[in-house]
């Protein structure tokens, strides 16, 4: 049985404990808000971007190098989206998961895959499992900006156009509600549209000067733009998951030092007891 002085250290160490875990929430859910407006204004721009790319797309004649469907699908690459900290729960681990799943799944059909990992978490997974299938590793990105979707989108069309793949996907977690996130899977190459997005009929409006100038900066513009939509909706999930894990974990510190303060008090009585009664047997002995 443990001593008053362990029980009492050990009540100490999971207050401090309880201590940091609601700062982190605390830091956190400050963190959240702030992404959460991000991600909610960054998805309607998203979703027109994507319509109006279908509309444009489906005039006749308009074609795009980014928007062409390879016959054949030799080269694959797999974009992974993680957080660069731990302490959020399954968070991580449910978006490594999926990504794990897909690489296997289109590792078996196509001749070559390669993984672009941002984030550090993911840079540390696919390092020990598939190093030599990495070919390129962003650990951090301490502050997202636009800039960031503009890099990555650059050297992914680059890639794609040179035929060192020939589909780009893109696997993330997707920023649902502060106690809900899950992990997406997207094509980000080539940008070509859903078959039941693809319009037959002519679009109700008018393209000027025509829809190939149109769709040389739509394009591009719309990759940045869904690379951006993950990195933000990764962020506000990141956060969401962090609080929910430190709100959780405050919980756990305050039920273990009620659990530790019975015991403390349990054991304190007895050893009052204990001494109350070794006094009354020497007091009959003499």
């Amino acid at each position: 049985m443990p001593s008053l002085k362990d029980i009492r250290r050990r009540i100490t160490s999971v207050k401090k404990t309880q201590q940091i875990t609601r700062a982190m929430r605390m830091v956190a859910a400050a963190k959240l808000r702030r992404a959460q407006e991000a991600i909610e204004s960054a998805r309607p721009y998203a979703e027109r971007m994507r319509e109006t790319l279908v509309e444009v797309a489906a005039s006749q004649g308009a074609e795009h190098p980014l928007l062409a469907t390879r016959e054949t699908v030799k080269n694959v690459d797999v974009v992974v989206i993680s957080s660069d900290r731990g302490l959020c729960g399954a968070f991580n681990s449910n978006v490594l998961k999926r990504a794990e799943q897909e690489i296997a799944a289109r590792d078996r059909t196509a001749e070559r895959l390669a993984i672009a990992t941002i984030g550090r978490k993911a840079s540390e997974f696919f390092g020990r499992r598939r190093r030599e299938q990495i070919v390129r590793s962003i650990t951090t990105i301490a502050r997202i900006d636009y800039a960031h979707a503009q890099q990555i989108a650059a050297a992914l069309a680059q890639r794609f156009l040179s035929g060192e793949s020939d589909e780009v996907w893109l696997v993330h977690s997707e920023f649902i509600s502060t106690i809900t996130q899950r992990p997406r899977v997207v094509k980000l190459l080539p940008l070509a549209p859903e078959p039941s997005q693809a319009a037959t009929d002519k679009p109700p409006f008018t393209i000027e000067p025509s829809a190939e100038k149109l769709l040389a900066l739509l394009v591009p513009k719309a990759l940045e733009v869904e690379i951006f939509r993950a990195l933000l909706d990764n962020q506000a999930g990141e956060h969401a998951a962090r609080m929910t894990a430190m709100e959780s974990a405050t919980r756990n510190s305050e039920d273990m030092i009620s659990r530790l303060t019975l015991q403390y008090n349990r054991a304190r009585q007895a050893a009052i007891t204990k001494e109350l009664v070794e006094i009354v047997s020497g007091a009959e002995a003499l």
